[in-house]
């Protein structure tokens, strides 16, 4: 989102306000198609107020992780893919910059975006990533596109006149129906309406695997050996429990005893 405010004493008409995602490796997609829209948004504003020309800085900031030439990608490609749309309409885009790493990137990567003869458009083929986004500029991923089904040829050229409302009877309440699918199955994507298995099912068994697990844990911590398997005989017992009290004997706890919080209790059944 974008904001315009008059310039006042800065040698511009207007100043447009706008606010950089912050980054996180595991929201890739959404920071990049955020930092899209945010300039997306301030050449919209461009437009709209009868402005022709604009300088933008860099709206990805490193106090907010994101990484600089990635970022640098974005920024561009949403440029370029709004100026398909309205290159009459605006006269002039200044990419300004304030560290000399990001002078590099940015005269790195337009002339990819921005090829100005024959030999850069062939290198700009070559080099270009693989995902240049949608025609706005943002990430598509193929996996959440909405896939709809044709419709049959059969049905779809029929001439079946659709029932106005008084051609559709009343439902019968002192009946009950089976719901009718009108064939909704044969437009449905099997691959992308299938489930494997029902989440909250999963979830529970995930949930008593894992109390099942801190139990075997805390009862091989206190000595009594893996739940899971079969009982120990008398012989691994007794030195499980000499491992122990080996260990317990040779503690240093001088630091401890001095601090006279020690509760001595006597010994156990077996000294």
């Amino acid at each position: 989102m974008a904001k315009m405010t008059n310039a006042y004493d800065l040698p511009a008409r207007k100043v447009i306000h706008t606010v950089g995602p912050k980054y996180a490796v595991k929201y890739h997609t959404a920071a990049e198609n955020a930092l899209s829209h945010c300039y997306r948004s301030c050449l919209e504003l461009l437009i709209e107020n009868g402005l022709e020309s604009i300088a933008t800085g860099c709206i990805y900031t490193e106090a907010k992780n994101y990484p600089r030439e990635p970022a640098a990608h974005v920024a561009i490609r949403t440029v370029r893919r709004f100026l398909e749309k309205q290159k009459d309409k605006i006269t002039a885009i200044v990419f300004c910059t304030i560290s000399s790493s990001d002078t590099e990137i940015y005269k790195r990567l337009l002339p990819l975006y921005f090829p100005r003869d024959k030999q850069e458009e062939e290198i700009a083929a070559l080099k270009l990533p693989a995902d240049v986004g949608d025609e706005n500029g943002e990430t598509v991923i193929d996996e959440r596109k909405i896939r709809i089904k044709p419709l049959p040829a059969g049905e779809a050229n029929s001439k079946t006149p659709i029932p106005t409302l008084a051609d559709i009877p009343l439902p019968d309440s002192s009946l009950t129906r089976r719901r009718n699918s009108f064939k909704l199955d044969s437009y449905l994507d099997p691959a992308f309406m299938s489930i494997i298995k029902d989440p909250d099912l999963r979830r529970k068994e995930q949930w008593e695997k894992s109390q099942a697990n801190k139990g075997l844990n805390l009862a091989n911590m206190l000595g009594f050996g893996d739940l899971g398997s079969p009982p120990l005989s008398a012989a691994e017992e007794y030195s499980l429990h000499s491992r122990y009290l080996a260990k317990a004997n040779s503690m240093n706890l001088s630091d401890v005893a001095e601090m006279k919080i020690i509760y001595r209790g006597g010994v156990d059944s077996e000294g």
